[in-house]
């Protein structure tokens, strides 16, 4: 665990938050290696580590890495970038994770909500299914418009608690 002992803290409590708030993530419906990868990054002071770091912090092979850092990228809640003079990639997850994993949903909601409407449309809005894809659908359109409002008022919180930078 370079990055605890550079800071001086106690490797075994670093890891058993590693583990534990893994656990909780993996409660919520996150696969065990990415919830792991994640939370390793998130309690990495520099937010970056690379694969073989990471193997070696959580003893894991470099194939759990990869599987574990592509699914998170998809889900936008870390980057990959190249170590400057390497070959290598770190994995970098940002103070902003949480707030750009949701403005990204925002697409995926958009996208369901086409094909629910082309849904009700297929099926009929006077059918059972009809309207149950109908309410489906007013549920999105409503969570649509209620996580644009959380974001900006986070915005607005975050640069009073933390500023712009």
């Amino acid at each position: 665990m370079a990055d605890a002992k550079a800071t001086g803290r106690d490797a075994e409590a670093v890891s058993r938050f590693v583990e534990h708030f893994a656990a909780q993530l993996v409660e919520a419906g996150v696969p065990r290696m990415p919830a792991r990868v994640f939370t390793a990054l998130l309690a990495s002071d520099t937010g970056a580590l690379t694969s073989a770091e990471l193997g070696e912090q959580l003893q894991v092979s470099p194939a759990a890495v990869s599987g574990a850092v592509r699914y998170l990228a998809q889900l936008h809640l870390v980057s990959r970038e190249r170590e400057p003079g390497s070959r290598r990639e770190r994995y970098r997850v940002h103070s902003d994770q949480w707030y750009e994993s949701l403005t990204n949903r925002n697409a995926i909601i958009k996208r369901w909500e086409d094909a629910l409407r082309d849904g009700v449309t297929s099926l009929g809005a006077a059918t059972p299914a009809g309207r149950r894809l109908t309410e489906t659908l007013a549920f999105f359109e409503f969570v649509e418009v209620e996580v644009e409002e959380m974001m900006e008022r986070w915005r607005a919180r975050r640069e009073e608690l933390f500023g712009s930078g």
